[in-house]
């Protein structure tokens, strides 16, 4: 979440940048509500010097009624002030928690739509056959036996695809270790704070997020909820950041809001394996830190050998905590257009705030830290990539260079 001393100090700012993103929030009206919050707290701070200051002169022998009257009407004034100093606390809280990040300065205004081509790499494909079709064909997907087990979306990989996805998880991490993340795996379900302070609402409308009944868990739809909850509470020595993560896990997702959206196949499902990036670093490392994590997911596209194109996301398609967020997407030579394959975000200090981590300063001082997230690889969605871009006329699968010593040295599958 923003700092509510940030956003009394930048209150205009704070709401054209809502705005831009598409959210509905009144920073008027959580101002307002803030110097109530403010005004109570030292009501209450006084109501208390008092009651402190009455118990002092009770002590020692016993006090005269007038003292003891006192004594009792203060509690009474003392219970109803902090009684409204907690619900207006909480209406504060309602309203910080949907406040999303500011963007910055070279963020591209409007919708999807809107977002701007950075750089493009390789030459477009054409003529492939679809990534279903090919792969039922080979006998390499099974969605309707995941369908009778777990419902529509959810799949079993089979044989030489089981193994091929296998290779492009060792590839990545072994490519994304080299350069200084250590490798972690996470746990698969979250607390709701955690969730939330990294920019989730598992319980909020149209969440794509699955929640355990019952219990303060849900179950994450990427590595980047525990990874950010990582060091929660935690203060950092300055000297040690930026520290770099990467996190291997299944995501689960319900895709809420995915209509209209391209879901076929392995493109968009309820549950898929991925590699995430992640960083904690100082202020001012972020933007180079953000810029390290899209060459590394470039890098690992271009020795698989897919052609691409980075897009620079627009202030309405970013999401709560990113200030900036890159896009690859991969061009498609069956639908001959680009399609999703991975992202990174520099998050600032969104989430750091919302789960209370610092940095000490070398000079004693203590200040949020910021984070970055960034996709190594999506490994459904990767598996759609190379079915359509290594297809051989005779059915074969030529086996990316890059990936062959994690295949058994295998050319073509």
């Amino acid at each position: 979440m923003l700092d509510i001393k940030f956003i009394r100090e930048h209150a205009d700012l704070v709401q054209k940048s809502a705005n831009d993103k598409g959210y509905t929030v009144d920073i008027a009206t959580l101002l307002q509500l803030d110097d109530e919050r403010r005004d109570l707290q030292k009501q209450v701070e006084a109501l208390r010097e008092q009651r402190n200051a009455i118990s002092a002169k009770m002590k020692g022998g016993r006090p005269d009624q007038e003292l003891i009257d006192q004594g009792k009407q203060l509690k009474i004034e003392l219970a109803e002030r902090e009684n409204y100093l907690k619900s207006t606390e909480e209406k504060v809280d309602a309203i910080l928690k949907n406040v999303p990040n500011i963007t910055f300065d070279d963020v591209p205004l409007g919708g999807e739509e809107d977002s701007v081509e950075i750089k493009a790499y390789g030459e477009h494909k054409t003529g492939a056959k679809d990534h279903l079709d090919y792969a039922v064909s080979r006998g390499w997907v099974d969605f309707e036996r995941g369908a009778k087990v777990a419902g529509a979306k959810f799949y079993y990989l089979k044989g030489d695809l089981a193994l091929l996805e296998n290779a492009v998880t060792q590839f990545a991490l072994n490519y994304v270790t080299k350069q200084g993340f250590t490798f972690m795996t996470v746990p698969h379900m979250v607390n709701m704070r955690t969730a939330e302070g990294a920019g989730f609402a598992p319980k909020g409308e149209g969440s794509n997020e699955y929640v355990v009944e019952g219990e303060d868990l849900t179950l994450i739809g990427t590595a980047e909820m525990p990874l950010t909850g990582y060091h929660a509470d935690e203060i950092l020595d300055e000297k040690d950041l930026p520290l770099l993560y990467t996190g291997y896990s299944p995501c689960y997702r319900k895709e809420a809001g995915a209509y209209g959206k391209h879901t076929r196949g392995l493109f968009r499902v309820h549950q898929f394996n991925k590699l995430e990036m992640y960083a904690f670093c100082l202020p001012e490392q972020s933007k180079e830190i953000h810029e390290k994590i899209l060459s590394i997911e470039e890098a690992l596209w271009q020795q698989i050998g897919i052609s691409y194109h980075v897009v620079n996301i627009a202030a309405g398609d970013l999401g709560a905590p990113a200030a900036k967020k890159y896009d690859i997407e991969y061009w498609s030579p069956v639908d001959e257009t680009y399609r999703e394959l991975t992202s990174c975000s520099n998050c600032t200090d969104y989430q750091a705030r919302g789960l209370n981590i610092r940095v000490r300063r070398a000079d004693g001082s203590i200040e949020s830290v910021h984070t970055l997230n960034g996709t190594a690889v999506s490994l459904a969605r990767s598996l759609v990539v190379i079915l359509e871009n290594f297809q051989n006329e005779d059915g074969s699968l030529t086996v990316p260079e890059v990936l062959r010593p994690y295949m058994g040295g295998r050319e073509r599958i």
